[in-house]
């Protein structure tokens, strides 16, 4: 039975069975009991196409992803959208996950808009100048960054405390008496990256120590070039005695290359990494700045961006939750 067939059997207007279906205001509350429970008789299903057209909107929200070698390996990557399915699953809204190239994301980002594809975007890796950000600003488009940046505009943004968790990670390390610490960056155009860098300069001027530049590299977003940056620290002399490595998937190469070098982890060299290595099969419990429940932070940034679209200043939507850290058996006392 389609719409016209339900109003006639009604005795109703298409307009007003449509609106009762749609839950509009304007209808009465025992004219929408009689149309619910008369469409629920009949099975009647809305048309989805129908409805997106006559409410001008698709139910359906997007993030563009230029994915990177491991990111499909990644659990905790794959942690964040199950939960953002699970949150726009229980809406009766769609999530489409469009991966694209570097160089072509901006121009992806046009097309989505300009076409109407979706009601509105998660902006996920937000850069420090982030051009995705100020064209979704400047055209008026409905999108939450998973990560903040550096604009004038306000918008909606979830995030982890960098500034926490580095402290956390540097607190940690200086109870244990280290005071040579290296940190393993992400490329610093990456704002969680560059935030963290500041963080870990702060904390180390604050207690008094003096950062070694050779100590502190960056570029380092995959086990390959996190594998890499441990093995030119292991030549450095003096070497650091602890490392701080700012992600999870350099992190498990950074903790292979002191394993495969046959560095005692936790005695001769320390090492925090932020985001959970528990699913990576390195045969050690490392102690990680972990970013607790993070199915529940996907589903959350879907909640803001439905807010969003209902109406929500972009000022009142911005989240930032506290990381955590686990100790493992990977920081020990300093050797020296």
């Amino acid at each position: 039975m389609n719409l016209k067939s339900l109003a006639i059997a009604l005795g109703m207007s298409k307009t007003t069975v449509s609106r009762a279906l749609n839950g509009y205001p304007e209808v009465n509350s025992r004219t929408r009991e009689i149309v619910l429970a008369a469409a629920k008789k009949v099975g009647y299903r809305p048309n989805p196409l129908a409805r997106s057209l006559a409410v001008g909107r698709s139910n359906v929200l997007g993030t563009i992803y230029p994915l990177l070698p491991g990111d499909l390996g990644d659990s905790l990557f794959l942690s964040i959208i199950n939960g953002m399915s699970g949150a726009v699953e229980a809406a009766k809204m769609s999530l489409i996950i469009a991966p694209v190239s570097p160089e072509n994301e901006l121009a992806s980002y046009e097309s989505l808009v300009l076409g109407r594809q979706v009601d509105g975007l998660l902006v996920c890796r937000t850069r420090v100048r982030d051009e995705r950000i100020a064209y979704l600003t400047r055209v008026g488009f409905p999108f939450v960054a998973h990560g903040r940046t550096r604009v004038d505009a306000p918008y909606a943004y979830f995030d982890y405390d960098n500034d926490t968790g580095i402290d956390l990670a540097l607190t940690f390390l200086l109870a244990h008496g280290h005071q040579r610490i290296a940190l393993l960056s992400a490329p610093l155009d990456v704002h969680f990256a560059l935030e963290r860098k500041e963080s870990f300069i702060r904390g180390m001027t604050k207690a008094g120590l003096l950062p070694d530049p050779r100590h502190m590299l960056d570029n380092t977003f995959d086990r390959r070039s996190g594998y890499h940056a441990m093995q030119q620290l292991l030549v450095c002399s003096p070497r650091p005695s602890a490392v701080i490595v700012d992600n999870h998937l350099s992190g498990m190469g950074a903790v292979r290359a002191l394993m495969d070098a046959g560095i005692k982890i936790g005695k001769e060299i320390s090492v925090i990494v932020w985001g959970s290595l528990e699913d990576s099969l390195i045969g050690i419990n490392v102690t990680t700045i972990d970013q607790p429940d993070l199915p529940r932070a996907g589903a959350k940034m879907v909640e803001m961006l439905q807010a969003l679209l209902a109406g929500t200043p972009p000022e009142k939507l911005q989240e930032i939750w506290q990381p955590v850290l686990l100790p493992g058996a990977t920081v020990g006392r300093c050797p020296d």
